[in-house]
């Protein structure tokens, strides 16, 4: 075998059992800004784009999360009143609320201090793993407004403790050198045709389904003098003795902090982009900052608009990665491997998450039951980053990143039907990618770049479904890709 092949099965090797990580020094910070030029080494991209849907809008017209967090970073505690305003928007008269609770997965992680509803205090709620299921003291009518307060403690648990029944690590809670607040609040969960929507986690994928929000969280640290470098989901305020961050329309909000963070940023446009990582990690920090700064560009170009003002990439103290709004994190590993040039894990899982802004972030789907529609598509969004950027590479991308792993395969599996990560990952993201390349090459390129912005605008803000996908896509095209179907899906979807 060349040596080429045998270097590039060790690397694949590498990243799966690689777990030792640099040593930490010191606490060092700088933060370095600049302004990214386009991109050079680009083919033609279109210049029209469509008109961004989801301004700012009323908080009535989505639910409305205020956080007041206070948080002992070396106690590993963090104490919150949270309020929410909730909109009823379903359409139907609710006389109960389902709220997701997902730090109770971990015994004695999540206390709950007390709810109140519009201002009296309730007892009539039941608590079960995840789920929170609250009975409204009246009737909430189609178009009402109900406010829930709750008041609550996270004590957290160390992030690669697995879940209870699950034996999967968790990116939430704690490392020696780092803090990870994801999916760490009550929120209400989507209300889908008479059902709440809310699943049981699983060893790989996500199981989680999320309405858009408006967030408002106040962070404030026990011991203001040693506090740690914050990454957050959204724009920061440093106010008297807090920080406070905001962000409209989002799926949700994730935090991460360190006290050995190092940081550096640039500008997109009225974007700043953050790089966030650790000592001795300054090349993959860069490198990271570097392709994402480049897909919000061939993104915003190709699909639409980015609805934010700040992304923030975060190395991770753990070897997992994952998209949450206007943030995502990045595994370790692919930080030790990065080898400076884009031709590497680290590039293309960037890419990856940041496709996430566009197929998860804006356009949400129902993620155990169908993960393809964000996963399928994010992943082929690092092929349309590579075409556009690095165009010499899109040949090593298909031989490296997808065909190594010889994906087979349905499309369109749920996640409890992946039998095992590598064949999950092969049907959903690989067979995805294989089956929207095809599918581009059925239809052409002019109807399968507007099918992908119309999808983005008819989807914004809102949970979709295959046979949205399909039905926005008939709307492009009157090419018969039948056959597709059936070769990459186990339902037929017109």
């Amino acid at each position: 075998m060349p040596n080429k092949n045998i270097n590039l099965i060790k690397a694949h090797i590498f990243v799966v059992f690689l777990l030792a990580s640099c040593a930490s020094p010191e606490p060092a910070v700088y933060t370095e800004t600049a302004t990214l030029p386009v991109p050079t080494e680009t083919a033609t991209l279109p210049t029209d784009v469509p008109t961004p849907t989801n301004a700012p809008v009323s908080a009535l017209e989505r639910a409305q999360y205020n956080l007041n967090t206070t948080i002992d970073y070396d106690a590993h505690t963090v104490t919150v009143n949270e309020t929410i305003f909730y909109p009823n928007l379903t359409g139907n008269q609710l006389n109960t609320l389902v709220m997701a609770i997902v730090p109770n997965l971990w015994q004695g992680s999540f206390t709950l201090d007390s709810i109140a509803i519009d201002g009296t205090a309730s007892t009539t709620y039941s608590v079960s793993g995840q789920r929170l299921d609250l009975v409204l003291s009246s009737s909430l009518p189609a178009g009402g407004i109900v406010k829930i307060d709750v008041q609550y403690t996270l004590s957290l648990p160390f992030a690669e403790q697995e879940d209870p029944g699950i034996s999967r690590p968790r990116i939430y809670g704690y490392t020696p050198r780092q803090m990870n607040l994801t999916n760490w609040y009550p929120f209400v969960v989507p209300y889908i045709n008479g059902e709440w929507i809310l699943h049981d986690p699983w060893y790989y994928g996500e199981h989680l389904v999320y309405d858009t929000a408006d967030y408002e969280v106040n962070v404030r640290f026990t011991d203001p003098a040693t506090a740690p470098i914050v990454a957050a989901s959204g724009a920061p305020e440093q106010l008297a003795d807090s920080i406070r961050y905001t962000i409209t329309s989002a799926r949700t909000f994730a935090l991460a902090a360190s006290r050995e963070f190092q940081v550096s940023s640039t500008q997109v446009g009225d974007i700043t982009i953050s790089s966030y990582y650790f000592p001795f990690n300054e090349a993959g920090g860069q490198g990271a900052l570097q392709a994402t700064a480049e897909s919000v560009q061939v993104f915003t170009q190709r699909f639409g608009l980015y609805p934010h003002t700040t992304l923030a990439i975060v190395m991770g103290d753990f070897n997992d990665g994952m998209e949450y709004s206007a943030f995502f994190y990045l595994s370790k590993d692919f930080y030790n491997l990065f080898d400076g040039t884009p031709a590497n894990y680290l590039t293309f899982v960037t890419v990856h998450e940041t496709a996430h802004q566009w197929w998860f972030e804006q356009v949400a789907s129902n993620q155990a039951l169908q993960p393809w529609l964000d996963e399928a598509l994010a992943a082929y969004s690092e092929r349309i980053y590579y075409e556009n950027v690095h165009p010499n590479l899109v040949s090593w991308w298909w031989t490296y990143r997808i065909d190594f792993f010889d994906p087979q395969g349905f499309v369109d599996i749920p996640i409890y039907e992946g039998q095992g990560f590598r064949p999950y990952t092969n049907a959903v993201y690989f067979q995805g990618a294989h089956f929207l390349e095809d599918l581009r090459a059925r239809i052409g390129d002019d109807a399968f770049f507007a099918f992908l912005q119309d999808y983005l605008a008819q989807g914004r803000g809102k949970i979709v479904t295959a046979d949205d996908f399909f039905r926005i896509l008939s709307q492009h095209t009157s090419a018969d890709y039948s056959d597709l179907v059936r070769q990459y899906f186990q339902n037929i979807y017109q």
